[in-house]
């Protein structure tokens, strides 16, 4: 493959320019290495929705990152609730048992 050549910076007048240097997309690039099943599933997908590789990337990161969010937000509570007495009421428990027998069809 023959390597290609970038252009002189001197060439593009954009080059240097404060909104050029902000980056036209307004958003973080980063590069990543990904297995080639993954890149074409991700490329078929983007066809189908109509939307670009990079929007597709940037879904789902955002899902992942939620997912974690939510994870971190359940160990959290789990861990006060472990440290709580959840036992029910004894009264509370009779008047739900009684509800239970009222409007039970088994």
């Amino acid at each position: 493959m023959p390597s290609r050549r970038l252009p002189d910076p001197e060439l593009i007048p954009s080059v240097g320019k404060p909104e050029y240097d902000q980056c036209y997309t307004f958003a973080m690039k980063t590069a990543i290495s990904i297995p080639d099943p993954i890149f074409q599933s991700a490329e078929a997908l983007a066809r189908k929705l109509k939307t670009t590789r990079s929007d597709v990337y940037a879904r789902a990161v955002a899902l992942f990152v939620q997912q974690h969010s939510e994870q971190d937000v359940t160990a959290r509570l789990n861990a006060v609730y472990a440290s709580e007495d959840n036992r029910l009421d004894k009264s509370m428990a009779r008047m739900q048992a009684q509800t239970l027998k009222r409007h039970s069809t088994w």
